[in-house]
């Protein structure tokens, strides 16, 4: 089992940054992979960006260039660094974690992006 928890959420005007924190507790060595993702009420839960235990990564067109995903393998926590942030980012952010068959998730964590 791998528990995830997120912290940096909030509120930030347009144009401004935030850092979302996702540590990972439990059988954390079983872990090839970890990522955010985002949903907006009555809407699916997309990728924003991944990560895995080489460094590899991957975005989501809409936040190429604006949004920088890293680890610390050694605290088990990845960080989603969010600049340039646009209204359209708002959404609950989860962070998510691999492993060989299983999928887990956070709580979520409110992005709220507005004037």
């Amino acid at each position: 089992q791998v528990q995830l928890v997120e912290s940096g959420g909030g509120l930030v005007e347009p144009g401004g940054s935030l850092r979302l924190s996702c540590v990972a507790s439990g059988t954390t060595y079983a872990i090839y992979g970890m990522g955010w993702f985002r949903q907006t009420p009555g809407k699916q839960r997309n990728l924003v960006a991944a990560i895995t235990i080489g460094g590899n990564t991957n975005y989501a067109d809409s936040v190429k260039g604006r949004f920088t995903i890293s680890r610390d393998n050694a605290k088990n926590t990845v960080y989603l660094q969010m600049n340039s942030l646009k209204p359209e980012d708002t959404a609950v952010y989860y962070c998510s974690a691999r492993t060989d068959g299983m999928r887990y998730w956070g709580k979520g964590t409110l992005v709220t992006v507005s004037s």
